[in-house]
């Protein structure tokens, strides 16, 4: 990811169904914008096939694949591998700014490989919560340590909004 003058370096990191359909508006909007942005879209393969196909049916494809995924994957093995993966990217390729999408363990691991970089974190589908940490699990405590760990919030809701605000994030964040 080498900079054009005066463009910003972006990566967009994914790595599940869901964040592959919430996010791929944002990377053929960013695409498009080219003259603006040099973007590198990661994925960590958390969810292989499904991945594949949505990314197909958008005509994305990454430009890295970390492909975490096993056979007997457990939380501990996805959250190592893609942190272990995502943090030696951005190593290389120096972003000026990772969007992550949700509450999936790709998106935390995104967001700290970024923190251990000290590279800002933009939130996309930030605030949401069902104030249980343990419901959904682990996706409701994912949600609250990469709200921590953002400094861009782009909440879907007035109640993420609230949420956000009630937690101290300050509004123009």
């Amino acid at each position: 990811m080498s900079p054009q003058a005066g463009r910003r370096r972006l990566m967009i990191i994914l790595g599940t169904r869901p964040e592959a359909i919430k996010l791929a508006p944002v990377i053929l909007e960013t695409r498009r914008a080219a003259d603006r942005f040099d973007l590198l879209v990661v994925t960590t393969g958390q969810h292989r096939q499904m991945l594949d196909q949505v990314l197909g049916l958008f005509g994305i494809r990454p430009d890295v694949d970390l492909g975490i995924m096993s056979h007997d994957q457990d939380l501990r093995h996805v959250t190592t591998q893609a942190l272990n993966g995502l943090y030696g990217v951005m190593r290389d390729h120096r972003p000026d700014c990772v969007v992550v999408q949700g509450d999936t363990t790709t998106a935390f691991a995104g967001a700290l490989a970024a923190f251990y970089h000290q590279l800002p974190v933009a939130h996309v589908e930030a605030g949401l919560r069902s104030h249980d940490r343990y419901q959904p699990f682990p996706e409701e405590t994912n949600r609250r340590l990469i709200t921590h760990i953002a400094e861009y919030h782009f909440a879907p809701t007035e109640s993420a909004k609230c949420n956000l605000l009630a937690e101290g994030i300050v509004k123009d964040r």
